[in-house]
């Protein structure tokens, strides 16, 4: 025991009351705890290495069971000739066990291998390897397992961990919608406990998982603020939740948790992890959950008899359906094992030639646009039922198409599907349809028969004459009694052509209810002749008219309100019209000016409602300067027009002071400003001096005129100016220009060129390429600018044209 002793301490030296942190004495020895540990994490790593080992070898053996089917071979040589393979191909014994296993398999682990294989083999080959054989691994794992935990155990510990997860958790979907904590790993034993149940209705992830087929892929579980096991230990992971199911019905949920937030993974992962799912599915397809008093799960097929009996039980036509798989084992169709007494076609087929046959065959629409099918296969899988009112049935007879309505009800009981539907009875809905239509018409029908004094009155009619049901009907001879006095006369006439003369006929009265009310009404009634050709039934109908009868009213009103408006309308056009013919003729005498041609056109609008407030002048002032200005008047109608006429007298009145145009503008924008109606409006405003031929202009918000020389047309510099009266006070920018001969300058109003479908440079640009043919004479060439004008906006058009001379 001397060597366990520790050495001798100096008096001052701290008390050891703890071992090493590495499990040695303070003089290098291991100590009893060291050695303890290390005999621990020794016999730990041995444990993981023939757990390995044991997986590993089921996987060989499987291998080796195929060598030997493939090559007729006994055990012995089939295990030597897959040890000469293995060194031949330069691999473990396992990875290529598992690739014999995926060259001969068939089933969706050997496709998604494969295709991982093919996706990661020529940048990572060792990892593309270890991929497959741990898929393959957790395959071995799942098939060997006794129960769902196991199974949970050997997903995460082969497949998930390498893929950075953390824990999973098995689901089983019950048959009432709950679903059960079948297995689960990572996860404590506490969680797994407050988890083992979560009832139909409650949203979680698992639930989610099962909205859709490509289940639930959540980044961040915090992001959703959906619940779910393990929320608390790892409430910023990623989640997935994918259905697990095999043969087209879904049995459960796998469930995936990381700890770091999960980004979009590769196609290859999301087939690794599908395929992961459907491996759940055929752990769940046999797994049992016991329920308190010790009945097995009903998810658990019943016998199919006992379906049957409850379909025969039933008022309406039922199907029960069972499910009929492909040679994949993947949900094909449905048969039709067998349909009730009460059961009909919506083709009219006898229940013969629908029994025994598949739901696609005998209803080949199903797959249509009704999605019939596509529901049934959804409520088998998940157990949810399907209720739809009014779904259209379509069926399809010697290639002739026969629909049918019909209340749908379908629900999964066991491993069967009944399928109930009640055909809409034709009789009863056009039955109802003409109550309803009667009801919002307004209308109230009878019959009477003379012979026996029976009169029959539907509802609405005794709602029409304000009296109860209990009431005795009204004869149709006792309508005058009934009806204004006013209208004796018509009732009169009505009563002797349908009782005396015997022919149909209607009219119009005012009914005179007991309540006081009265309503206008028309009545309608035909008579019924017997074989001899007397007269026995009175039938007919009474409609309510009195909103149409003051809808008649009112429009009569309105008509003649319209008339007189129409008419002062019309009136303040033709004055607004004379008006601005008055101010701005069409065409004006030319202006004499030596060594200058001026021309004005004024094009007004088409429609008279739309006569606006363009306007031109052209005028020769004291100065021997000439005055060139346009303008436009926002708005249409006499209100623009009379605005016009002020700031076109105006500008000529101001213009004789001599002062400049941006000077004239400013003035002309304080005049806009204060009058009434808040008037606003643009213009050019130009000076020319014909003694050196130049030109001095400003504008206020108009487009700058257009300088024609030559074969060139370009409008001239950008000067800045407010539009008139939009503030009270503005100052405006001149620009001078200097003009030579056979120069053409041109000023215009944008009803020249606007257009709704372009913009105004485009517009603009289409007005300088006529703009640069040059005619002979100046009117030609404002005349083939009006020709040419591509404008459809229907508004006044001013052009004032100079050319120097």
């Amino acid at each position: 025991m001397s060597d366990l002793r520790q050495p001798s301490e100096p008096q001052n030296a701290p008390v050891q009351d703890q071992p090493p942190v590495d499990g040695n004495d303070s003089d290098g020895e291991p100590s009893p705890v060291g050695r303890l540990a290390a005999t621990v994490e020794r016999l730990r790593r041995e444990v993981r290495a023939a757990q390995a080992e044991a997986d590993g070898r089921a996987l060989i053996e499987l291998a080796k069971g195929i060598l030997v089917e493939r090559l007729g071979c006994g055990p012995a040589q089939a295990s030597k000739q897959l040890a000469e393979l293995t060194a031949q191909a330069g691999v473990t014994p396992l990875e290529f066990a598992v690739e014999v296993i995926n060259q001969t398999s068939r089933d969706r682990m050997s496709e998604v291998t494969s295709a991982f294989l093919a996706a990661t083999a020529s940048v990572d080959p060792p990892e593309a390897q270890s991929s497959a054989v741990r898929l393959r691994t957790a395959e071995s794992g799942v098939l060997a397992a006794d129960d769902t935990q196991a199974v949970a155990d050997s997903l995460l510990e082969h497949a998930l961990t390498p893929l950075g997860a953390e824990a999973v958790a098995i689901w089983a979907l019950g048959a009432d919608g709950s679903l059960a904590l079948a297995g689960s790993a990572g996860f404590s034993t506490a969680e797994a406990g407050r988890w083992r149940h979560v009832p139909p209705g409650v949203t979680t992830v698992a639930r989610r998982g099962l909205s859709e087929r490509t289940g639930e892929w959540i980044r961040s579980l915090s992001q959703t603020g959906l619940p779910s096991i393990g929320q608390h230990h790892l409430p910023d992971g990623g989640r997935v939740a994918l259905p697990a199911g095999t043969g087209g019905r879904i049995h459960g949920v796998l469930e995936i948790a990381w700890s770091t937030p999960l980004e979009p993974p590769p196609p290859a992962i999301v087939r690794q992890i599908e395929a992961l799912a459907e491996l759940c599915g055929h752990t769940l397809e046999t797994y049992a959950l016991e329920h308190p008093d010790g009945a097995p799960d009903p998810r658990l097929p019943p016998d199919v008899s006992e379906l049957m009996d409850l379909a025969d039980g039933l008022h309406d036509p039922a199907l029960v359906l069972v499910p009929h798989l492909g040679s994949d084992g993947q949900l094909v169709d449905f048969r039709i094992h067998h349909v009730n007494s009460r059961f009909l076609d919506p083709a009219g087929r006898p229940r013969g030639a629908v029994n025994g046959a598949l739901l696609l065959e005998a209803y080949p629409m199903a797959a249509g646009h009704s999605e019939l099918f596509e529901r049934i296969e959804r409520v088998y899988a998940t157990g949810e039922p399907f209720r739809a009112h009014r779904m259209r049935l379509t069926a399809l007879v010697d290639d002739v198409t026969l629909a049918a309505v019909a209340d749908i009800n379908v629900s999964r009981h066991g491993g069967s599907v009944l399928l109930i539907w009640r055909i809409e009875d034709e009789t009863a809905r056009l039955a109802s349809l003409l109550q309803h239509a009667q009801r919002l018409g307004r209308i109230g029908g009878f019959e009477e028969n003379l012979l026996t004094g029976e009169i029959t009155w539907n509802g609405q009619l005794y709602h029409l004459y304000g009296r109860p049901v209990s009431e005795a009907p009204v004869p149709l001879e006792d309508l005058p009694a009934h009806a204004h006095p006013d209208d004796a006369v018509a009732i009169g006439r009505f009563l002797r052509t349908v009782l005396h003369q015997r022919r149909p006929a209607s009219t119009a009265f005012r009914l005179q209810r007991p309540d006081g009310v009265t309503r206008h009404i028309r009545v309608v009634a035909e008579p019924v002749l017997d074989s001899a050709g007397q007269l026995y039934l009175l039938r007919g109908a009474y409609q309510d008219i009195s909103s149409h009868h003051w809808t008649e009213v009112a429009l009569a009103a309105t008509r003649d309100q319209l008339a007189h408006s129409e008419q002062q309308a019309s009136e303040r056009d033709r004055l607004t019209l004379q008006l601005q013919h008055a101010i701005m003729p069409p065409t004006r005498a030319p202006l004499a000016v030596p060594g200058l041609d001026v021309a004005v056109r004024y094009r007004p609008a088409e429609t008279q409602h739309l006569v606006g407030g363009d306007w031109y002048d052209a005028v020769v002032l004291p100065s021997r300067l000439v005055l060139l200005c346009v303008g436009d008047v926002a708005g249409h109608g006499i209100e623009a027009a009379t605005s016009m006429v002020v700031l076109r007298n105006a500008l000529r009145g101001l213009a004789v002071t001599g002062a400049g145009p941006g000077q004239l503008l400013s003035w002309l924008n304080m005049v806009a400003h204060h009058l009434n109606g808040a008037v606003t409006a643009t213009a050019v405003c130009g000076l020319y001096d014909p003694e050196n031929n130049t030109l001095r202009w400003a504008r206020a918000g108009h487009l700058p005129p257009v300088l024609v020389r030559g074969s060139e047309a370009a409008p001239l510099p950008l000067v800045t100016g407010l539009l008139l009266g939009a503030v009270p006070e503005a100052t405006y920018e001149e620009h001078e220009v200097q003009l030579a001969v056979d120069d053409t300058l041109l000023m215009y109003t944008d009803g020249l060129i606007e257009r709704r479908d372009r913009s105004v440079e485009e517009s603009l640009t289409q007005f300088l390429t006529v703009a640069r043919a040059v005619p002979p004479t100046l009117d030609q060439q404002l005349d083939r600018l009006l020709t040419h004008s591509k404008s459809d906006t229907d508004d006044d058009t001013c052009i004032v044209g100079i050319r120097v001379a």
